[in-house]
C-alpha cells in the first residue's frame, strides 16, 4: 500500500464563498498539500487505528472562483491521476449572485458497475450523474447532499465479506456484518473508490448525514431494540467503530471552519505540536462511546445558509430519546437547537432528515398505530407484537414518534403561517431511507407551502414484491382505513392533511434541486444502459416538479 500514497479521496467537503476543505486518506504519516493557481495549503495527517487522514483547509478564495487543483503527498503529485480521462478537479466557491443548485439522495450500495451489478442493484444514479457532469460542466451543483446509508455495515457485499474472511472467522458473531474500525475503513474505501464517483466527490462539495445502515438496520428504533443489541458480544465494538469512523469519513467534512474550531476532536488535531502525526484512536473511541451513551453531549446536526435559502440537516438517529415515557426522535437538547434554526424571513426553508416526515398517509397511520400499541395501548401482549412488527417492518419513521411528529408539524405550520417572521415561499423536507421516491404536499390554501420530497435509493432498489405495499399505502382506501386503525389505539389526529401528488416510483435516482425565478424545481434522474455499455449509462429524467409560491401552480 505504501507505493500508493493516496488511499482515498480527495473529497471536496465544506465550501462557501471564500473557503473550502479537502479531505484525504493516505497510506502513511505524511504532509498533504493542495495547489491551486500560484497558492499552496498544507496539513499534517492524523492517525486513527493505523489509518492516516488529513483535512486541508483552503482559505482566502474569491467568491465565484473555479480553480483547478492538485494534491501532493510529501511533495509528490497524487491527484489528479496522470492517466485519468476525466476533467481536472476544481474548487468552485459559491457566487452569492447565483441561484442554488443542489444534488441529493440516499441509500447507495457498493457493487460493481458491470452487467451483474446493474442487474442485481440497478444502475448507480450518482455515478450516472458524475459521468454526465464530466461531459457538461453546466450541470455542476453547488453541493451534493447525501442523506444516509452511504455505507451498509449490516448488509455486506461479496468483496467486503472477502475482506472480513481474510482477518477473522466469519461464522462467529457478527458474521458478515462489520465488527471494528478496520472493517469500516475498508467499507468506505469500497464505497468511494470507483473512478467516476471518486472524481465527482473530488470536484463537487459534499455534505452528509447518517441513517441506520451506516451502523445497523433499525438503529435506535426503540429501547427494546437497544437492549437486544447491548446483550450481544459485538455491539459495543460496532457502535464505537461506527460513530468514530463516521466522524472521520463523513462528519468532519460537514463542519465550517468556525464549527471545526469548536469541535472537541478537531481541537486535539489543531493543538498537536509534535513532529509526528497525532494518534486519535483512543480519544475517538472514548468520544464515540460517550456519544452513544449520552447523545446530548454532542450534536451531529448542522445548518447551512445560501443567501435567503436555509438548509437544516437533522440527526434523526443518534440523538433519540429512547425512554419509553419520553420517546423522541430528537432529544430535548437537539430539539432546542432545531427549534432555533427553523425560522421565517427566508425565501425557502429546506429541512433534511433521512427519515421522511410525511409518509404516504396509509403508512403514516400504520406506524403511529404500531407505536401506540408498542407502548401499551392494547396491553402487554399487543405491545410485544407491536415491537416485533416495528423491527420487522421498519415502522420507525417520524410517524412512529408521535410526540416529535406533532411538535415538528406545529412548528412548520407556524412558520408557513407567518408566525416566525415572513412566511417562506416554501418549506421543503428532503428525505430518503424508504427505497422509493415521491412528492407529498400539505393541504393548505394560504401561506407558505409545506412539501415532502423523497429521493431513495441512489443504488439499492426495493424488491419488486414489496413495491405493491408502497403503492397501496399511498392512495385509495389507505387513508380512511389507516385513520380508523390509528384512532382505535387513541392516536391523536395529525394537525393537517397531506396528499401524495407524485409517485411513488422505484428507480435508482439522484435528485437535483434548483432555485429558479418560478420557485424550487426538483428533478429526479436515473441511469439507462444503452447498447450493452454498462459502465457509461445515459442520464434520463424520471420526474419533475416546481414548488412555486402559493399563487403559482406547482
Amino acid at each position: 500500500m505504501a507505493s500508493v500514497p493516496l488511499v482515498l479521496g480527495p473529497m471536496l467537503r465544506y465550501t462557501d464563498e471564500t473557503c473550502a476543505a479537502i479531505w484525504v486518506e493516505t497510506a502513511a504519516d505524511a504532509e498533504v498539500s493542495v495547489h491551486a493557481g500560484d497558492r499552496e495549503w498544507r496539513s499534517r495527517t492524523f492517525a486513527v487505528h493505523g489509518h492516516h487522514y488529513a483535512l486541508v483547509e483552503i482559505d482566502d478564495l474569491a467568491p465565484g472562483s473555479v480553480l483547478p487543483y492538485e494534491v501532493r503527498v510529501n511533495g509528490g503529485t497524487v491527484w489528479p491521476e496522470a492517466d485519468s480521462s476525466l476533467p481536472a478537479p476544481v474548487i468552485a466557491t459559491r457566487n452569492p449572485r447565483e441561484r442554488l443548485r443542489m444534488a441529493w439522495g440516499s441509500c447507495r450500495t457498493s457493487v460493481n458497475h458491470d452487467a451483474a451489478g446493474n442487474r442485481s442493484h440497478g444502475v448507480d444514479a450518482m455515478r450516472t450523474f458524475a459521468l454526465a457532469l464530466s461531459e457538461d460542466a453546466a450541470l455542476r451543483p453547488d453541493l451534493i447532499m447525501l442523506l444516509g446509508d452511504q455505507v451498509y455495515a449490516d448488509v455486506t457485499t461479496k468483496p467486503m465479506q472477502d475482506f472480513i474472511r481474510s482477518r477473522r472467522d466469519i461464522s462467529e458473531p457478527p458474521g458478515k456484518e462489520l465488527k471494528d474500525y478496520e472493517e469500516y475503513a475498508h467499507l468506505y474505501r469500497l464505497a468511494w473508490s470507483d473512478d467516476a464517483n471518486r472524481w465527482l466527490l473530488s470536484t463537487v462539495p459534499s455534505a452528509m448525514i447518517f441513517d441506520d445502515h451506516d451502523v445497523r438496520d433499525d438503529w435506535n428504533a426503540s429501547l427494546d431494540w437497544k437492549k437486544q443489541m447491548e446483550a450481544t458480544s459485538w455491539w459495543r465494538g460496532r457502535i464505537v467503530a461506527g460513530l468514530a469512523s463516521y466522524w472521520v469519513y463523513q462528519h468532519l467534512g460537514n463542519l465550517s471552519p468556525a464549527e471545526r474550531a469548536e469541535d472537541e476532536i478537531w481541537q486535539r488535531i489543531a493543538a498537536h505540536t509534535g513532529s509526528d502525526e497525532p494518534d486519535l484512536s483512543d480519544a475517538l473511541d472514548a468520544f464515540a462511546g460517550r456519544v452513544d451513551r449520552e447523545p446530548r453531549t454532542y450534536r451531529f446536526s448542522y445548518r447551512r445558509d445560501f443567501g435567503d435559502i436555509r438548509l437544516v440537516v437533522v440527526d434523526s438517529r443518534a440523538a433519540r430519546d429512547l425512554t419509553p415515557t419520553a420517546r423522541a426522535l430528537v432529544d430535548s437538547t437537539e430539539w432546542e437547537w432545531l427549534d432555533q434554526q427553523l425560522q421565517g424571513d427566508l425565501r425557502h426553508l429546506l429541512v433534511v432528515t433521512s427519515l421522511p416526515f410525511l409518509l404516504p398517509i396509509g403508512l403514516h397511520h400504520v406506524e403511529s398505530w404500531d407505536e401506540a400499541i408498542s407502548q401499551g395501548a392494547w396491553g402487554r401482549v399487543a405491545a410485544r407484537i407491536g415491537e416485533r412488527l416495528r423491527q420487522m417492518l421498519d415502522l420507525e419513521h417520524w410517524a412512529a414518534w408521535q410526540n416529535s411528529f406533532q411538535s415538528l408539524a406545529r412548528i412548520l405550520t407556524e412558520i408557513a403561517d407567518g408566525g416566525r417572521g415572513t412566511a417562506p415561499d416554501s418549506l421543503v423536507v428532503l428525505s430518503g431511507d424508504v427505497h422509493f421516491s415521491y412528492i407529498a404536499e400539505v393541504d393548505r390554501s394560504r401561506g407558505g407551502r409545506i412539501v415532502q420530497a423523497v429521493c431513495s435509493p441512489v443504488r439499492n432498489p426495493l424488491p419488486i414484491a414489496m413495491r405493491w405495499f408502497s403503492v397501496v399505502m399511498s392512495y385509495g382506501l389507505a387513508r380512511p382505513v389507516g385513520a380508523a386503525v390509528a384512532r382505535s389505539a387513541k392516536v391523536p389526529n395529525p394537525p393537517f392533511d397531506w396528499t401524495t401528488v407524485k409517485g411513488p416510483w422505484f428507480d435508482n435516482n439522484l435528485s437535483v434541486l434548483r432555485d429558479t425565478p418560478g420557485g424550487l424545481e426538483l428533478t429526479w434522474h436515473k441511469g439507462v444502459v444503452e447498447n450493452g455499455d454498462e459502465r457509461h449509462p445515459r442520464i434520463d429524467e424520471v420526474s419533475r416538479v416546481v414548488i412555486g409560491p402559493r399563487s403559482s401552480s406547482g
